[in-house]
């Protein structure tokens, strides 16, 4: 029997009735549709053509990187053009995070061909994990060719690593000068958090002492780039363009080499320090720290083994002695004093009878000899002490620290160098402010002969004293000239290092010239008259600044880190003089053992200005010849021939 068969029927509601869409609903949904159509094409036409430039962009940097080129630094000069400190040229190798593809992989194979161990890799990563992507991270510095060409012959291996051309510094050997020029090194952390190095990157290489840290705006220059076409393995293909770096200028420092050499000489083997300088200008002529240490060490990557190896001295090379060293500065310190007693006519007319010593308020204050009647004349040259107690019973602490305040005591001098200390001159007001206790008239006594709580650096004691010998006359001492340094850069200098800078103190005719003639007769017949050259208006005053106390007799040299401290202040002519020379010599016993050390510089000085003088009176009576035929001229002119000055010694 064949079942009947019936058309599909139509859903039909409760009430029987096939239900139906209402136009409401339909409508919204059309709406709804060309709404999403119309995003759609909106949206593809920001990408097709609003946008096309932009992506075109992006597309090109997949293709192409821009390596840095960077800019040589400045080279150093000395006074007379020779070269101080030069560049060599290096390679290094950067590693490019755009181009890893798992780089925990690659660090043991790159760690092998670079010689350096993963967790030093690992370290530098972390420290650049803040940085940029597209900023190369540097590895390794100054790679050797082996190294260059397992980099080479690993391309396709490890895409990541680049190696990059700069220009390293090459420094003077054997520390010469190394404290005034200062060394290079990769900006640390703390210092891209200081507004100095607010537009400085991770692994840009700035000065850190010396003359590099001061100058380091003008010598680093500006780095330049240039756009290379690389493959998918970054490979190099091609070139775009570049941009040429700015080399960093070069500057000309004031100091003479050869009096620096002689400097260094005469320094050799003791630990202090030594500072040459004019003191009509401030330019400074030599500057010796010792011990030294070598700034080539610092210009890669400082070892740890000499790292601690300078560290742990207990001399201290890293500190530059000629503006950080403040320690007492025992009979130096008399001119200062003479000078106050003269200027307050409290010095003119005493005359105190040394039996070897003198008591001040219950104390005994020994002198190292009995030098009978005693007037400021001889006191000078002899180095009484007894005379210089009764004259800083006389004047007071407060006198005494006016005066020496004038000269520059207890205040930066202002030199182009980082890190300058203060020294101390102690008053009233310095006890009260940093002790909250009153000053006892006692106390004023040892400060006559530079001991007690006064301490100064060598450069401010060249300075002061130098002022004096000029007339109240003092300069800001400097390193570099100031005509080679921009206007702006040069304030900027001047705002960072502030000081005492130039300035002139009251000094009558009569008592400079008491002064410097009572110098002068101190190597003559006085505490450094074994250094005595004949034919240099030679002029100077020894110190011997113990460690211990002076007071109560002790007059002992003492013993190693105990034994006194041993300066000379030295300079020529006598008036108005073109060298002056301040030499701290730490525990080297009398004042007298360092005047031989200042003699050699100053000997040095005045021999190269004969020669030269004599060399330019020679050649103004020589007459030229009217003309003399060039040597190797393509066009065969003639030249005058002029005569040259005699290499320098």
């Amino acid at each position: 029997m064949e079942l009947a068969t019936h058309p599909e029927q139509p859903d039909m509601g409760a009430n029987g009735k096939a239900e139906k869409i209402a136009p409401g609903k339909l409508s919204a949904a059309q709406y709804l549709i060309a709404l999403v159509l119309v995003i759609l094409v909106a949206g593809l036409w920001r990408l097709q053509v609003v946008s096309a430039d932009n992506f075109r962009a992006l597309a090109e940097a997949n293709r192409i990187r821009k390596i840095p080129v960077l800019a040589p630094r400045g080279k150093l000069f000395d006074r007379e053009g020779r070269l101080l400190v030069d560049n060599y040229p290096s390679v290094s190798c950067y590693l490019l995070r755009e181009q890893v593809r798992d780089l925990n992989a690659d660090l043991p194979l790159i760690a092998q061909g670079l010689h350096i161990p993963v967790e030093q890799i690992q370290s530098t990563l972390r420290r650049f994990q803040a940085a940029p992507k597209y900023e190369p991270i540097p590895l390794k510095q100054d790679i050797t060719p082996d190294e260059q060409a397992f980099i080479e012959a690993h391309r396709n291996e490890l895409p990541e690593l680049e190696t990059l051309d700069e220009q390293r510094r090459l420094y003077p050997r054997d520390g010469f000068a190394a404290h005034l020029i200062g060394y290079v090194g990769e900006i640390s952390e703390d210092d891209l958090n200081k507004s100095k190095y607010a537009f400085y990157q991770p692994g840009d290489v700035v000065g850190k002492s010396g003359v590099e840290a001061t100058y380091d705006a003008l010598l680093r220059g500006v780095d330049g780039s240039r756009d290379v076409i690389v493959n998918s393995h970054g490979k190099e293909i091609g070139h775009l363009g570049q941009t040429l770096a700015k080399p960093g200028q070069d500057l000309k420092l004031t100091i003479d080499l050869d009096i620096q050499m002689a400097a260094e000489k005469a320094m050799e083997g003791k630990t202090g320090a030594m500072v040459a300088m004019d003191p009509h200008t401030g330019e400074i002529l030599a500057m010796v720290s010792r011990p030294s240490f070598d700034p080539n060490e610092f210009s890669v990557r400082l070892s740890k083994s000499y790292w601690n190896e300078i560290i742990n001295n207990p001399d201290h090379p890293l500190m530059n002695k000629a503006i950080q060293a403040q320690l007492a500065p025992g009979s130096t310190f008399k001119i200062i004093m003479s000078y106050a007693g003269l200027e307050e006519n409290a010095a003119q007319t005493m005359h105190v009878q040394c039996s070897g010593g003198a008591s001040f308020y219950g104390h005994f204050f020994a002198c190292d000899k009995r030098h009978g009647m005693v007037d400021i004349e001889h006191a000078i040259p002899w180095s009484c002490d007894t005379f210089y107690y009764t004259l800083a019973n006389k004047l007071g602490i407060d006198t005494i620290a006016k005066y020496a305040t004038d000269l520059g005591f207890s205040q930066r001098t202002g030199v182009d160098l980082p890190d300058e200390v203060t020294g101390t001159m102690p008053s009233t007001a310095w006890k009260l402010k940093n002790f909250h206790e009153k000053w006892y008239a006692g106390e004023v006594i040892s400060v006559g002969i530079g001991q007690g709580a006064v301490a100064v650096t060598p450069i401010q004691l060249a300075r002061a004293i130098g002022g004096i010998a000029s007339g109240g006359a003092l300069r800001r001492p400097h390193l570099v000239f100031p005509d080679e340094v921009p206007g702006d850069e040069l304030e900027a200098v001047h705002e960072t290092f502030p000081g005492s800078g130039d300035k002139t103190v009251q000094l009558s005719t009569g008592n400079w010239q008491l002064i410097t003639d009572a110098m002068a007769e101190t190597t003559i017949s006085g505490t450094a008259a074994a250094v005595h050259m004949e034919g240099i208006d030679f002029a100077g005053k020894t110190g011997t600044a113990q460690v211990v106390s002076h007071s109560a007799g002790m007059t002992s040299l003492g013993t190693g880190k105990e034994r006194a401290n041993a300066w000379f202040v030295g300079m020529a002519p006598r008036r108005n003089p073109d060298i002056v020379v301040a030499v701290l010599w730490e525990h080297g016993g009398w004042g007298a053992g360092s005047a031989p050390v200042a003699a050699q510089v100053i000997n040095a000085f005045v021999t190269k200005q004969r020669r030269l003088a004599n060399n330019l009176r020679i050649a103004a009576e020589t007459p030229k010849p009217a003309t003399t035929a060039s040597v190797g001229s393509e066009t065969g002119n003639t030249v005058a021939s002029t005569p040259k000055p005699a290499a320098n010694e």
